[in-house]
């Protein structure tokens, strides 16, 4: 299992939940109920999913693609170690995967 931990956008720590590997980080957050809308729910056609991924985990990830990129031009707070949660595959080798949701973000399902 992968420890993951959502933080608010002060930095303060949210909630820590644990995923099992192969899961989407946009489907763990959902779970969750982090305030993460996924207008597109999850096809890479929005930036609504948008994570700024902790340095040191950002490292560990795979490169984002140029159409993930291209979204996170548009992404409000967007910073160099954004992506889109629903680009985010958690593996074993992560063990644990800490992300700040960014200020504003909202998901009109919880309110």
């Amino acid at each position: 299992m992968i420890k993951v931990r959502f933080h608010k956008s002060d930095g303060s720590l949210d909630k820590e939940v644990e995923a099992k590997p192969g899961s989407r980080l946009l489907d763990v957050a959902w779970a969750a109920k982090q305030p993460l809308e996924g207008a597109c729910e999850g096809v890479m056609a929005c930036s609504t999913c948008h994570v700024i991924v902790d340095k040191a985990d950002f490292e560990k990830l795979p490169r984002a693609s140029d159409e993930e990129e291209d979204l996170l031009d548009l992404a409000a707070h967007a910073t160099r170690t954004s992506r889109l949660a629903c680009q985010i595959i958690l593996t074993e080798e992560m063990e644990t995967l800490d992300v700040r949701i960014p200020a504003g973000a909202k998901n009109w399902l919880y309110g």
